[in-house]
């Protein structure tokens, strides 16, 4: 993990971050949002491959969910290999990989479902992109700043809402290649511009041992499986209202494809927006306290949207108060991951918890599609969403809470007075 080793290298807690810190932390910010761009391009077409292809509700959910979990899954070999290669080498290789699957679909890959799901397996690529950010970003702030950098570096994830703002318009205008082009060509530029720019924080610590083991080291820590079932929670709903709520608003509102981008486009950009204000206000009022907030929204959010509300304003309401929460809580998940992990484990931590996370969005989409199929109605899997909510606060009210106040968290150095008291009060 890129971790400063020297006295005179490491940040000192309390003293200003660098310039050159906040410019490695734009440039992965923005390597995140392009990757997440390709990652969500099959998304806001789902609607019209369902009626060119006669795809049924599973179908079109499965369309859309393969690239989240390959995605998900790839994070964890990918986060080992930040740690190990860094994100100066990871962040090239990953943008300039996404690019073959992005061509394929534009170009040849959207004739038939298996065609389209051969794509979206290979998209999925993308997504692992969020293993890289995270270790590369969390090497160049002090722990008392972590949780506002890497909030920030989570920002990134609204390049899922330049695919619904962008995608639609632009087959509509154009052709079905074009998006897929422009975001291709994007991502060259940006491999390119990665591999010239982007440095790893001095003094990175290298791992020596061997994936395997470092992998097996990474499951034994509690911090691992903690975060892993808080983001499968907060950022798994993110996930899966970016993927899904286009459908959602189309079949359960009547919206046309392009109103329901443009919604879907909104929750997204909230979520953006709160992600970092999570992370900020987890260094000064403790992850925990953040966490319970969110999941208490959640809730709350998902009860009242399963009687189906008007969509003005109770049903407006109601998503985007679900979206500040999600977002909110994702940036404080992560968060919870700088305090507790060990400075050489954050990338393959960060790969657990980042697939746990897609996992968490993978499912729904496909739970939503089936209940919708079998019922006619959405209030069963957002009833469901309310309860798997409300158990992962109780979680982070007992479980979490006692790992944050036990003093189970990682020997780390440079740690202010101000950030420990604010923690451990969390």
């Amino acid at each position: 993990m890129n971790q400063p080793t020297t006295e005179s290298e490491r940040p000192v807690s309390g003293a200003p971050v660098p310039g050159r810190a906040w410019l490695m932390l734009a440039l992965a910010t923005i390597g995140f949002a392009v990757n997440f761009w390709a990652w969500a391009l099959l998304s806001p077409l789902g609607p019209r491959f369902k009626d060119s292809l006669d795809l049924s509700s599973f179908q079109q959910s499965l369309l859309v969910a393969v690239p989240v979990v390959v995605g998900s899954l790839g994070r964890i070999p990918v986060g080992a290999l930040t740690d190990r290669f860094g994100g100066r080498v990871m962040f090239p290789i990953v943008s300039a990989v996404t690019i073959v699957p992005v061509l394929y679909l534009g170009l040849a890959g959207h004739s038939s479902l298996a065609a389209l799901l051969i794509g979206g397996f290979f998209l999925g690529i993308g997504g692992t992109a969020f293993a890289v950010g995270v270790p590369f970003v969390n090497a160049w702030f002090p722990p008392e700043r972590r949780g506002l950098a890497i909030g920030v570096f989570g920002a990134g994830m609204g390049g899922t809402a330049i695919s619904a703002l962008t995608t639609v318009k632009l087959v509509n205008a154009h052709s079905m290649s074009t998006p897929f082009l422009i975001t291709a060509a994007v991502l060259a530029v940006y491999a390119v511009a990665a591999a010239l720019l982007l440095r790893d924080a001095p003094g990175r610590t290298v791992p020596t041992e061997p994936l395997g083991r470092r992998l097996a080291a990474t499951a034994r820590l509690g911090i691992t499986w903690q975060a892993s079932a808080l983001y499968a929670v907060a950022f798994g709903g993110y996930v899966a209202f970016s993927v899904y709520l286009p459908t959602y608003l189309k079949t359960g509102y009547g919206l046309t494809q392009a109103d329901a981008a443009n919604r879907m486009a909104g929750f997204v950009l909230l979520a953006v927006a709160m992600r970092p204000i999570g992370g900020w206000l987890s260094d000064r009022l403790g992850p925990v306290r953040v966490l319970a907030a969110s999941l208490t929204v959640v809730a709350a959010g998902a009860v009242a949207q399963s009687f189906t509300p008007p969509l003005a304003p109770a049903g407006t309401i109601a998503f985007l108060a679900m979206a500040g929460a999600l977002g909110a809580g994702s940036g404080a998940t992560f968060a919870l991951v700088a305090l507790l992990t060990p400075a050489n484990k954050v990338g393959s931590v960060t790969g657990v918890v980042g697939a746990a996370g897609g996992l968490g969005g993978f499912v729904p989409p496909l739970v939503m599609g089936s209940l919708y199929g079998e019922y006619g109605s959405y209030a069963v899997g957002l009833v469901l969403l309310a309860v798997v909510a409300a158990a992962a606060l109780g979680y982070t009210l007992t479980g979490v809470r006692s790992a944050v106040q036990g003093g189970d968290r990682a020997p780390r150095t440079g740690r202010g007075r101000r950030q420990r008291s604010a923690h451990t009060t969390a």
